[in-house]
């Protein structure tokens, strides 16, 4: 009897101590798998008097930033020639352009980040990055990246290309960027363009190929906030000033830049995740490099590269110092 009356006075001091363990063990998840965080705005130095004539002789005329997709870099891959991923879509874009401009002309470099998607209701875990942690690595190096350039190389413009996570974080930039709140100055930047974005409000910049219906699957999802994996919604604002300069790329049947489906829903949460994961590697999404935009046959790719190529040799030959 006496130990009967024992256990039952243990049973809530253990119901207890199961509660708060599992709330650590919650808290402990949320803080692993990354808050998205707000950008600290670069400021920017204004035109004047003291507006440089000249940059130094190692600055290009057009600096070219590529940001990959999921899966395809690693945080500590060569920017200058890349090598984590030999089929990372943007390759059919960066290294086309590598061969028709020297350095001196028009630098590429592609960002190197985590570029991972860990699915949280996965069990065993899978692995990797949350979402969170890998886009806010990526927006942090390119950001940085920009803003090394801007103040080593006062009058070289810009060229922004991403795709699919590497199209939100450069869409992203966009928008500060023409908002006044980037790491480069508006009037700088020469074009953007964003294949398979996932913040694609089908309204903002122009798209690019045969007409699609729907959003991108962050702005159908948005306020999902489930850990690792935040759907922000459209960017408010657009991409301001630069609307005009951003370009849109996005195959029908790509849950990840034009939904919603039925399948993407806030009330089943569990349900849209796995589609989200899955979707980044899906046959329509991985299709880009043979998608065609435009009669002639232009791939998605092709005509990414030729755009590219087409600001770069209209762009202004920069005196040096």
């Amino acid at each position: 009897m006496a130990n009967r009356t024992k256990r039952r006075r243990l049973l809530p001091k253990l119901l207890a101590v199961v509660v708060v363990l599992g709330l650590i063990i919650v808290a402990l998840w949320y803080l692993l798998a990354g808050r998205l965080e707000n950008p600290v705005p670069t400021p920017l130095p204004g035109p004047g008097p003291d507006q440089p004539q000249s940059q130094p002789a190692d600055c290009a005329d057009v600096f070219v930033m590529t940001i990959p997709g999921t899966w395809e870099s690693t945080a500590n891959d060569d920017p200058y020639n890349p090598m984590a991923n030999p089929i990372s879509l943007m390759l059919n874009v960066s290294r086309p352009l590598q061969a028709q401009f020297d350095a001196g002309r028009a630098v590429v470099y592609t960002v190197p980040y985590v570029a991972q998607f860990s699915n949280p209701i996965a069990f065993p875990p899978d692995g990797q990055q949350s979402y969170n942690n890998s886009r806010t690595e990526g927006a942090a190096a390119a950001r940085t990246q920009l803003s090394s350039v801007s103040e080593h190389c006062p009058l070289t413009n810009y060229i922004i290309a991403g795709f699919s996570q590497g199209a939100v974080i450069a869409g992203d930039l966009a928008a500060d960027i023409g908002g006044g709140n980037g790491p480069v100055a508006a009037d700088k930047v020469l074009g953007v363009t964003l294949i398979a974005d996932g913040r694609r409000d089908g309204t903002s910049g122009n798209d690019i190929g045969p007409p699609v219906d729907g959003v991108g699957a962050e702005v159908a999802l948005g306020g999902l906030d489930f850990p690792g994996i935040t759907m922000t919604g459209p960017r408010q604002g657009g991409f301001g000033s630069i609307d005009a300069k951003v370009n849109q790329i996005c195959a029908a049947g790509d849950l990840i830049c034009t939904s919603p489906s039925e399948g993407l829903s806030l009330r089943n949460i569990p349900q849209s995740i796995g589609i989200l994961v899955g979707a980044a590697g899906n046959p329509v999404h991985a299709s880009y490099n043979s998608f065609v935009v435009d009669d002639a046959g232009t791939t998605a790719t092709q005509w990414t590269a030729g755009w590219a190529a087409g600001l770069i040799e209209s762009a202004p030959v920069i005196p040096h110092s």
